[in-house]
């Protein structure tokens, strides 16, 4: 597996970051950039577990919301999965390099 596989994953196709997000190579901005994803992942799955507790409560009558939010929630966390696990692929495989 190669660290170029990394660039095929589209987040902005997610909306976890907008098309003008500008990724620069210094340590404090990747920080902020990856600070900012999982921030707005995190916002997604309240947003699901709020609407799963109205819903259960009844105060939301229309099921197709919640269904989306959840579906939503649940694509998030994968995709958050996927990026992690392909930086710790590639992390490895650094490791592996001898120098």
């Amino acid at each position: 597996m190669s660290i170029n596989s990394i660039n095929k994953i589209d987040l902005t196709q997610t909306g976890l970051i907008n098309k003008n997000t500008k990724i620069t190579t210094k340590d404090n901005s990747f920080m902020k950039y990856l600070d900012n994803a999982l921030s707005k992942v995190n916002d997604i799955q309240s947003e699901s577990e709020y609407q799963d507790k109205m819903l259960a409560t009844g105060e939301i009558e229309n099921l197709h919301d919640v269904t989306i939010a959840s579906n939503k929630a649940d694509i998030a966390l994968q995709l958050t999965l996927t990026v992690r696990n392909k930086i710790i692929d590639a992390y490895k495989e650094i490791m592996r390099m001898q120098v």
